[in-house]
């Protein structure tokens, strides 16, 4: 080794002095090396995924369709969420709001209905919500278009009758599962789904305290209607700025216009 290796592996003696740990394969680890598993450590958490964890879909009457087929680990960390998920499907019907949020713990429960189906994912607290829809409303979309109402509506339907569903939750949650993905990021950017109008709830008003997703649903469509007002309340209000402001101009524009018009014609 040349003379400038060497210097460069010599430890200097703030780089010499260790700390014990019991993680470094020995006794002692340089502090260097200490700061730099801290910093790794950190770096692990600021990219850590947030993931759709578990799908299911049920008729409004209760009757659940399919599932996604979750591992033994997702099935043991979800026992409790998905519990309460089936405390929501039975208190559904056809006055319940659309498509709420509902917040439980470290996780998130959101749910869309389309033609009395409700289709329902459960996803870490942190995961964008306006992704969270776009998965449902891809499922929704492809569920009542591979299967008729008459299939799925039949009163005689057996439970988890259409669990072949589960090879198209399985290939969507794939693409929706990194939100940091480029193509969930372009989801993240298309304005199209406008999701700040969903109810969020918290997960014991609804199911310990006395609030129903009927009442989510009025208060929702209360929001839209409020919002129907302000939204022509702002443009009656633009209109009557621009006259104020360009009224007198248009005004005597128009009299000139007038006078020209009399005097050469």
């Amino acid at each position: 080794a040349t003379e400038a290796e060497r210097d460069r592996h010599k430890l200097t003696p703030s780089v010499a002095f260790c700390l014990p740990s019991p993680l470094c394969g020995g006794p002692f680890w340089p502090v260097e090396r200490l700061k730099l598993c801290f910093l790794n450590k950190q770096r692990s958490k600021s990219t850590t995924v947030k993931m759709v964890k578990s799908t299911q879909i049920s008729r409004i009457d209760g009757l659940m369709l399919a599932a996604s087929v979750d591992d033994e680990q997702a099935e043991n960390e979800l026992s409790e969420i998905k519990s309460q998920a089936k405390m929501i499907f039975r208190r559904l019907n056809r006055n319940a709001a659309p498509q709420a949020s509902i917040e439980s713990g470290q996780y998130n429960l959101h749910y869309l209905i389309k033609d009395d189906i409700c289709f329902l994912t459960i996803c870490d607290r942190s995961y964008p919500r306006k992704l969270a829809f776009t998965y449902l409303a891809d499922l929704a979309s492809e569920f009542t278009t591979t299967y008729s109402p008459s299939q799925y509506q039949f009163p005689n339907l057996r439970p988890y009758a259409f669990v072949e569903f589960d090879t198209f939750i399985q290939r969507t949650k794939k693409l929706y599962q990194d939100s940091r993905a480029s193509g969930n990021l372009d989801k993240l950017n298309d304005e199209l789904r406008d999701v700040t109008k969903v109810m969020t709830k918290n997960i014991e008003d609804l199911l310990y305290r006395g609030d129903s997703l009927e009442r989510m649903g009025e208060l929702s469509g209360r929001l839209r209607e409020d919002s129907k007002k302000y939204r022509k309340a702002a443009v009656r209000i633009n209109w009557e700025l621009l006259v104020k402001q360009y009224g007198p101009f248009v005004g005597v524009g128009l009299l000139i216009f007038i006078l020209l018009f009399w005097r050469f014609f």
